[in-house]
Parts: C-alpha cells; structure tokens; sequence
C-alpha cells in the first residue's frame, strides 16, 4: 500500500521531495512553503498538508477536513491554542474546510 501518493501536493507547495520507493521519500530543505488549495485524501495525508499549511507563506486551504476530524478532534481549536492562525471557512458545497493563514507555530 502507497501511503506517500498524497506527496504532489506538498510538491506542488514547494517542498523540495524525491520518492524512492511506495515506502520511503527523501525530503531536502528546507524549502519555503507557500499557501494552496488541497483536499485530504486520509487522516494521514491531510496531518501532513496541515503541518505543511501552518509552515507555508500565504493562505492555505483543506477540504474533505472530515478525513482530519476522525483522528484529531477539535485540532484546529487546539492549534489555535499554540497560537496557530487557523479557523473552518464555509465551503460553496455545505462542507466545511480548514484554513491555516501561513503563520508557523510558535511554541
């Protein structure tokens, strides 16, 4: 099973990623992220484009975020909590989206 197919997407924000095999990727940076617009195929994926959202300059935006709320409840509250420039935007289809604004974590 390809758990790394989601890769693209960071690609295509800039990350810098070579994939070896279905299993392994090497990440070179670092690399200046900037905002898109993405869809969370997974629970795991859509970790990997919010943290990526959080880093990126600009404004990022992650639909299908159900795919995030089933493995972390309320994590946009809690990211706020770390102080995170995060909140749910309404989407044209009912659903609900994530929309980090490029502010890194700061701890």
């Amino acid at each position: 099973e390809n758990r790394l197919f989601f890769v693209d997407k960071l690609v295509s924000m800039g990350a810098r990623v070579l994939l070896c095999d279905p299993h392994r990727a090497v990440v070179s940076g670092p690399s200046r992220l900037h905002g898109e617009r993405m869809e969370s195929p997974d629970i795991r994926a859509g970790m990997a484009m919010l943290i990526a959202a959080l880093c990126a300059e600009g404004r990022s935006e992650i639909g299908n975020v159900r795919q995030i709320d089933r493995g972390y409840e309320r994590i946009d509250e809690r990211l706020r909590g770390l102080g995170a420039r995060i909140g749910r935007t309404p989407r044209r289809d009912g659903a609900q989206g994530v929309a980090p604004h490029g502010e890194p974590l700061s701890a």
